[in-house]
């Protein structure tokens, strides 16, 4: 059965591109494991808001990618995902510095799942959580995505 997690082990050999919006935003997806991801993300002055800090939106984008990847681990061949919702606090400002996100999944079901993810800013520290409910589309509803 080919699974999704393995297309993900292709990209950490090098084998495969990054997704364009990966690429965009210059975020790598560092390690995975069944119902984990963690993504890494060089912040500079590209991902800075007027103030200097890292911009809210990047922050998300940065912990919806760890997330929607370790989603991606639990599924089956044939299968894929779609997000439903997804919710983001942010916890403190963060400025330049490699940020990582770690994501885990607390739930997959059969069609929805819940996978939550911490975004560290330099130091290790907390800056950002993020909550994320995810669809499993099979089928016809996978097809062409």
């Amino acid at each position: 059965m080919v699974r999704m997690l393995d297309g993900m082990e292709r990209l950490l050999r090098g084998e495969v591109e990054p997704p364009p919006a990966a690429q965009l935003l210059r975020m790598a997806l560092a390690s995975c494991a069944p119902g984990e991801a963690v993504v890494e993300l060089r912040a500079d002055g590209r991902h800075a808001n007027p103030m200097g800090t890292v911009q809210g939106g990047v922050l998300a984008a940065l912990a919806d990618a760890a997330m929607g990847w370790a989603y991606m681990t639990t599924l089956g061949e044939g299968e894929t995902y779609t997000t439903l919702e997804m919710k983001i606090n942010f916890l403190k400002p963060v400025w330049a510095a490699t940020l990582t996100a770690r994501a885990r999944v607390r739930k997959a079901g059969r069609t929805v799942g819940l996978v939550e993810c911490d975004v560290l800013d330099g130091d290790g520290k907390p800056a950002a959580y993020g909550v994320s409910t995810c669809l499993t589309l099979r089928g016809e509803q996978a097809a062409g995505r």
